[in-house]
């Protein structure tokens, strides 16, 4: 009697568990299961009220040169051929050039557009139409040099892989207003993405909150179709079974991945509806496919910014549009010329459209790559390159349209050659927390706790929400 009342007291008290703490964990383990259980699709309140419902990324990987598009800096056509001062450069280190590399003027010219004179490249004739919609903001900057981790970081705030990507945490935020498609979406019209699915994947929240990759033409995922021989009746009566076994086991374990595994068949039998019917542009009119410059049979850019606006009208939270190719270390010039022909009549089609369908103030559209590119030229015959420009964290341009965000304006500066920020520096988890924001989020709020700590998109070292581009703050 005395060793087993022994044993109960060095259970509850010696060990230092206590009956207290058991219920706590007990607590803890349930609150847990519930936030790993609920669904995408399930809406769920803001923070406050905002204008935007749901987001377009258009992401430009490879880093879209901000000299030949948006940032016009004429002192670098007069110093063209002679190296910077020590001064400017300081100790940045390059991949692929010497810090006294020569200067490199724009290669393109640049004009004012719209009510508010704003200056674009020639390169963008389509954005110019709408420019009095868009907020350009020059004054970006990255802690990231290599494409991989940069665009890992402007994804998930974190340079490595393992966080929740953005549309991650808006769709376990926010949820979706269809059942019938995935929250978070992802396409790409590019030759590949350097930060792989980390830029897409759900971290240590929920894999439910992944985003799920359609391709851009055909089946938008593989193997979605019905197998031959099977009708619609079989299909279902499979997948109930398999959700009842599995739905048995859930409450038996309270495992969240198994919670992903009843959402993902659910999903997938709605898709094999859903998804034809959304790629399915016949449709559309031909004025539609003509302003966005596409042909329903190839896949191209224009042809997915046409699909996005079809996902937002059908209660998509956030797609991802990767669009990759910037990567001038050689040929600035044309590298700029072949990405925007692909890719900005689209751009500028998206924003009249939903602006035209009234849908342009409850949708954010963001563009943007991960870095700059630098003032001085990159050349080496050894790597068969020439007038190229390298990767440049210190200063880039980015602009945000619909959502809240007001038209028009222009935001931050740089030095006369384009290499620092002189106004109104904007990091990646201030752009981070002013799209959570128009989306009635406040990033401070919207946290996850794993490993014992809560975890948060804009990290630790605080963000500022970009109230100067914003109509209500």
């Amino acid at each position: 009697m005395n060793t087993l009342q022994t044993t109960r007291r060095h259970f509850f008290h010696d060990c230092g568990i206590g009956v207290g703490k058991i219920a706590l964990a007990s607590l803890l383990a349930e609150r847990t299961a519930q936030a790993a259980t609920r669904g995408p699709n399930e809406v769920r309140p803001a923070h406050f009220e905002s204008p935007a419902k749901a987001v377009i990324y258009l992401f430009m990987a490879g880093a879209p040169s901000q000299l030949e598009l948006f940032d016009y800096k004429p002192t670098l056509t007069k110093l063209e051929g002679k190296p910077l001062p020590p001064s400017i450069i300081g100790g940045q280190r390059y991949a692929f050039i010497r810090p006294d590399a020569a200067v490199l003027g724009p290669r393109y010219r640049f004009h004012r557009h719209g009510q508010c004179g704003a200056e674009l490249s020639e390169m963008l004739p389509h954005l110019a139409t709408v420019v009095d919609e868009i907020a350009i903001i020059k004054s970006c900057r990255t802690t990231q040099f290599n494409h991989a981790p940069a665009q890992i970081f402007m994804n998930t705030g974190f340079s490595q892989p393992g966080r929740p990507s953005m549309g991650s945490w808006i769709s376990y935020g926010l949820g979706a207003e269809s059942a019938d498609l995935p929250a978070f979406v992802v396409m790409s019209t590019g030759s590949g993405i350097s930060g792989g699915a980390a830029c897409w994947s759900s971290g240590f929240l929920p894999s439910v909150f992944s985003g799920t990759r359609f391709r851009n033409t055909g089946d938008p995922i593989l193997n979605l179709s019905t197998p031959a021989g099977i009708d619609t009746s079989t299909q279902r009566s499979t997948i109930d079974l398999i959700n009842a076994m599995n739905a048995r086991r859930l409450r038996i374990d309270g495992d969240g991945e198994i919670a992903t595994r009843l959402a993902n068949y659910e999903m997938a039998f709605r898709l094999q509806s859903s998804a034809p019917e959304l790629m399915d542009l016949s449709g559309e009119s031909q004025s539609a496919l003509t302003l966005y410059g596409c042909d329903p049979a190839q896949p191209s850019f224009g042809r997915a910014c046409l699909l996005a606006r079809r996902m937002v009208e059908r209660g998509v939270r956030f797609i991802n549009l990767y669009h990759e190719g910037w990567d001038a270390h050689s040929d600035v010039a044309g590298n700029v010329k072949r990405n925007c022909e692909a890719t900005d009549r689209a751009c500028a089609a998206l924003i009249s459209d939903l602006k035209q369908r009234g849908m342009l103030d409850s949708t954010l559209i963001v563009w943007g790559g991960e870095f700059g590119r630098t003032p001085m030229v990159e050349a080496s015959v050894s790597l068969g390159r020439s007038q190229g420009r390298d990767h440049h964290p210190q200063a880039f341009t980015m602009w945000l349209a619909g959502g809240g965000i007001k038209g028009g304006l222009t935001l931050g500066a740089t030095d006369e050659m384009g290499f620092h920020v002189i106004d109104r520096e904007v990091g990646v988890p201030d752009l981070q927390a002013t799209i959570l924001h128009c989306l009635g989020i406040d990033h401070n709020r919207l946290t996850f706790r794993a490993a014992g700590l809560d975890f948060k998109l804009t990290g630790v070292e605080g963000a500022q929400v970009l109230t100067d581009v914003i109509t209500q703050s």
